[in-house]
């Protein structure tokens, strides 16, 4: 059984109080009612936001009992960032998670504790909030959500890997640390989840999970994509058994001139509908085009 945590947020122009405030009330119900005692920090890293509102009402969290805010001077990104925060920590049992998530119910932090014989637990995402059929983001991770199966991330533990909501202990940590080189968003957790098989570490996927409610607007959203792709394009030599898109991309090599075409000549006017009539189908292709279209 687990009896000392440190949870670890890393977050960028995002308020974050609230979520501490919550995860504090289910911390100190477990310690009221654990018979062997429960120790634990929650510790908040702002990666050099540039919305000073954001950091102001952040500034509270050090306020609260166990709680720390801490700002980092220099943007580096959020696998730098999962790294400080376990540098600045001090318990055995790290738990990380994304700042712009909802936590649900009251047994969020205890589902957690009986899995000390595991390296990593992972306890996943799932979407909320209301269907909306014009919000790409939504769309998307609804599509996604039968691919992330409890059965089928066990079944493949090192490709399914997202740290969004994720327990590592500190002896796995300190020899599968995020990547640094990942300063741009997306990917770094694939490329851990690599590391992670690379030491053989031993990983359960329960259903524990965070949720998602808040999307950004299609366009934040197809931009955010084209810098993921840029990253994935970057490390794709160490990426190519982790990532489908890099498999897909590999098998139409004899095309691609072509894919790289046609997207080049129709990608404004693509990005456009997609923008204004989000379509899953067409963003699978927009994706593959721009991936295509990445020059070395």
């Amino acid at each position: 059984m687990i009896t000392e945590l440190s949870i670890l947020i890393p977050c960028y122009n995002s308020v974050c109080l609230d979520t501490v405030k919550r995860l504090q009330q289910l911390c100190e119900r477990v310690a009221h009612d654990a018979p062997n005692g429960f120790t634990y920090e929650i510790i908040v890293a702002d990666d050099a936001s540039t919305d000073t509102r954001s950091i102001e009402r952040n500034n509270a969290i050090s306020l609260l009992q166990h709680c720390t805010f801490l700002r980092k001077e220099h943007n580096t990104g959020s696998a730098a960032t999962r790294n400080f925060l376990a540098d600045h920590s001090h318990y055995p049992w790290l738990l990380f998670l994304d700042s712009d998530m909802q936590i649900p119910g009251m047994d969020f932090i205890i589902r957690y504790l009986p899995y000390d014989h595991y390296d990593v637990v992972n306890g996943g995402i799932a979407v909320g909030g209301t269907h909306d059929p014009s919000n790409l983001r939504y769309l998307y991770e609804k599509h996604c959500e039968p691919q992330h199966t409890i059965d089928r991330c066990n079944a493949h533990p090192y490709q399914q890997f997202r740290s969004t909501n994720f327990l590592i202990s500190r002896a796995c940590f300190t020899h599968c640390r995020f990547d640094e080189r990942f300063t741009r968003s997306g990917y770094e957790d694939v490329h851990f989840g690599k590391q992670l098989c690379e030491a053989k570490a031993f990983i359960l996927y329960i259903h524990n999970p965070l949720i998602l409610s808040s999307f950004e607007t299609n366009d934040e959203y197809i931009s955010k994509c084209e810098r993921n792709l840029q990253t994935l394009h970057r490390f794709r030599n160490e990426l190519i058994d982790y990532s489908p898109l890099l498999a897909l991309a590999r098998r139409l090599a004899p095309v691609a001139p072509l894919v790289r075409y046609l997207h080049c000549h129709i990608r404004l006017w693509e990005r456009r509908l997609l923008v204004l009539h989000p379509n899953l189908f067409l963003f699978h292709l927009y994706r593959l085009g721009y991936y295509l279209s990445i020059r070395a």
